[in-house]
């Protein structure tokens, strides 16, 4: 947790049990999710999108599958395109954040353009695809995307304080978001989308992480099988860096050095860590600009040293 200000109007500090945005980082849920699904037998990660989903998109390749989705390798157009855009909030300028309250209201963004790539050609991080994948958990599970996370991960792994809570609807003990300038700052209230989603935006709080990670590497949220499956690093980004089922995963001198997801958003940071030989626990979660991953980046290299 990065020490400043919750509420920086009334000087609230954050502490140990502020809930935070987190982003992206929360497209792990998603997975979970999905996984959650095809251990149940009601989808596989075969399975072609086109089959799973009522919703028209004229240009996407018919053999696109959720396992694409899952890796960011489905070559789809992205909403948000973070390889050649910059400005999350010129997004709304034509869509209103506070029109975007469900996976649904982000189709029109996507839906109509054409592809990128042919499924399986590359990586490449998009954040469409978690939508769609939010709308494959809908559509099988039969209810709203949040209402099956926090019923099937949240409240299994004990994460009281954890939620897709609306930016206008934030409890008690939530940090607010700060974009910082040169001489001023502002909240990031107009900056995201007035709801989260399955591409990022829940909140929770470093004891809720902790709690979740456990509760993952315990078996709790899937089988052993699906947990492993989950956790493979099926497609390599760059360096020494894998993804897996929503998880990046780092990997030094041929091992698993540690699973991390990270997010950010204006005005929200964040990145956690599990370091596959020892189990520690490292997150690193914030209302501002940046910090988390110099900080995660600093924490690397002590971890490495001390158990190489």
């Amino acid at each position: 947790m990065l020490q400043t200000h919750a509420n920086r109007s009334e000087r609230i500090l954050n502490h140990p049990h502020t809930r935070f945005g987190i982003a992206s980082g929360c497209k792990i849920f998603t997975s979970v999710a999905i996984c959650q699904l095809v251990q149940d037998g009601k989808l596989s990660f075969n399975t072609c999108v086109k089959d799973c989903l009522d919703e028209p998109f004229p240009y996407f390749d018919s053999n696109i599958t959720i396992h694409h989705l899952l890796t960011h390798s489905a070559g789809i157009p992205d909403y948000f395109d973070e390889e050649i855009m910059g400005d999350f909030e010129e997004l709304w300028k034509d869509y209103p954040m506070y029109s975007m309250q469900s996976p649904k209201d982000f189709l029109p963004l996507f839906q109509n353009d054409r592809m990128k790539f042919s499924p399986g050609e590359r990586f490449s991080y998009n954040n469409a695809g978690f939508i769609l994948l939010g709308l494959v958990v809908e559509q099988i599970a039969g209810m709203g995307f949040s209402e099956y996370v926090e019923k099937n991960i949240f409240q299994r792994s004990g994460m009281l304080d954890s939620g897709y809570f609306r930016m206008d609807q934030l409890p008690e003990r939530t940090a607010i978001g700060y974009i910082d300038g040169d001489q001023t700052w502002k909240t990031n209230m107009y900056s995201l989308p007035i709801k989260g989603g399955p591409d990022g935006g829940a909140f929770t709080t470093v004891h809720d992480l902790a709690r979740f990670w456990d509760a993952l590497f315990h078996y709790q949220l899937l089988s052993q099988e699906y947990t492993e499956i989950l956790l493979t690093p099926h497609i390599h980004e760059e360096g020494q860096t894998y993804y897996g089922y929503g998880v990046w995963i780092r990997i030094v001198d041929d091992t698993i050095f540690k699973y991390f997801v990270m997010g950010s958003d204006p005005g929200v940071i964040m990145q956690s860590s599990i370091y596959a030989k020892n189990k520690i626990h490292a997150h690193i979660i914030g209302n501002i600009n940046k910090g988390a991953g110099r900080i995660a980046g600093k924490m690397d290299e002590i971890i490495y040293k001390e158990f190489k």
